[in-house]
């Protein structure tokens, strides 16, 4: 696959892509004339970099992490920081469920104390 087609499958930008492959997340070969040129896999690739990404890791963290992934091994540091990353998300899903349950009330109220369109004053 080439470049923008990659991109387009993926969601993200050409430029998102060069950066990846700088970085070493993402390897493409070379034609001839010099355009990269992907593996169909890499759109799968991008995806998990992105949710990587998401939940807060650095292009650094996921350099470390993408050989674990492919071995099923990780080093006990890199546990502990995915165990970290986890508890990080938990706890943002939780502060958001919160927030969302207050502007529910808050709307729950809000039409309590809102005449309907059309209703006389």
């Amino acid at each position: 696959m080439r470049i923008g087609e990659v991109a387009a499958a993926a969601g993200v930008s050409v430029r998102a892509l060069r950066y990846y492959e700088e970085q070493g997340l993402l390897e493409a070969e070379r034609s001839p004339s010099g355009q990269r040129r992907y593996p169909a896999s890499a759109v799968d690739r991008v995806h998990f970099i992105q949710q990587l990404y998401a939940a807060g890791l650095t292009s650094k963290d996921v350099l470390e992490l993408l050989p674990c992934v492919h071995t099923g091994r990780a080093t006990p540091a890199m546990m502990a920081r995915l165990v970290e990353q986890r508890d990080g998300i938990d706890r943002q899903i939780a502060e958001l469920t919160r927030a969302r349950a207050r502007l529910a009330e808050i709307i729950r109220i809000g039409h309590e104390h809102v005449p309907a369109v059309g209703a006389a004053s």
